[in-house]
């Protein structure tokens, strides 16, 4: 497993990262999954405080805690919910992330988060109050670094420019380049991307036939046409899809979800073969670069 350099920090990350939203709340399966990460070289896990109200971070603290210092954690604040309350709300100020974070290090039961995230944010937040917040908890040492979760150009770029977070996580896979426009920006802030949808909620994977349907800007019969030429290509569309993430340099890590062993076998399998794939840019050719509409 290769790594790269987080933004401009001190933090390597492996390539692949793994997406702890999906696993079960079930400790012993928590724990397989995880342990086979780690064997695999994965030592970037992702996470936050609003998975399953919680408890997503305490299974996942719990199998992580033996590994702690040879991996790096992250979790995510923003989104608040109140017991005997249905859904949740969103709650920047100071006070709350200051407690947030301290529930957090509880539920993940260790005394410092690697990557502390603002899990997404609008223009009318308080930035200078929030990024006050986050180097704060820095000086305190109960985060090592702080990133933000957005697809919003004019809420990621202002926070980025104008902080020292180092990460900026967003949804960018062959069917949705939308947030490459931006790589540049948010490398001369300092910072690298973190992927999600990778794979497209698994149309990018082998077994593409079995969930054939529309995506973003293509229609079912585009998508089917795409896939058939990437697959054509290069002989495995699930390789083909995390090497394109990775081809950019802007990527720091694509982050891959897996409820079970096998699911992230199947990942890191498709990993190694993206190492054997040829020019992927190529791919370009055949693809929208389609750009945000919203939040410029």
């Amino acid at each position: 497993m290769k790594t790269r350099t987080l933004g401009n920090s001190t933090l390597n990350i492996s390539e692949i990262s793994l997406g702890c939203m999906s696993l079960p709340p079930i400790e012993t399966e928590v724990k397989q999954v995880i342990d086979t990460a780690i064997d695999a070289g994965i030592t970037y896990f992702d996470t936050a405080d609003l998975y399953d109200r919680g408890e997503n971070e305490k299974v996942v603290g719990q199998a992580l805690k033996e590994h702690r210092h040879n991996i790096l954690l992250a979790t995510k604040v923003g989104n608040r919910w109140e017991d005997g309350k249905d859904g949740w709300g969103w709650d920047t100020s100071a006070q709350y992330i200051n407690e947030a974070v301290r529930s957090s290090l509880k539920r993940l039961q260790t005394d410092y988060i690697d990557v502390y995230q603002l899990h997404g944010g609008t223009t009318e937040d308080n930035w200078e109050e929030i990024i006050d917040t986050f180097e704060g908890l820095k000086k305190e040492g109960l985060i090592r670094a702080y990133g933000i979760s957005s697809i919003r150009p004019n809420v990621f770029l202002p926070f980025l420019q104008t902080s020292t977070a180092i990460s900026n996580m967003m949804q960018f896979n062959i069917f949705d380049e939308r947030a490459e426009e931006y790589f540049e920006a948010i490398q001369q802030a300092g910072a690298s991307v973190v992927t999600r949808g990778t794979v497209a909620k698994g149309l990018l994977t082998n077994d593409w036939r079995e969930r054939l349907k529309s995506f973003m800007s293509y229609d079912e019969a585009q998508a089917k046409e795409l896939l058939e030429k990437i697959e054509a290509l290069y002989g495995d569309v699930h390789a083909a899809a995390l090497a394109f993430n990775l081809n950019n340099e802007a990527v720091a890590s694509t982050v891959i979800g897996a409820r079970t062993k096998q699911q992230l076998l199947q990942n890191l399998a498709a990993y190694e073969k993206a190492q054997t794939l040829g020019d992927i840019s190529q791919l370009a050719n055949f693809t929208r670069q389609d750009r945000y509409t919203d939040h410029r």
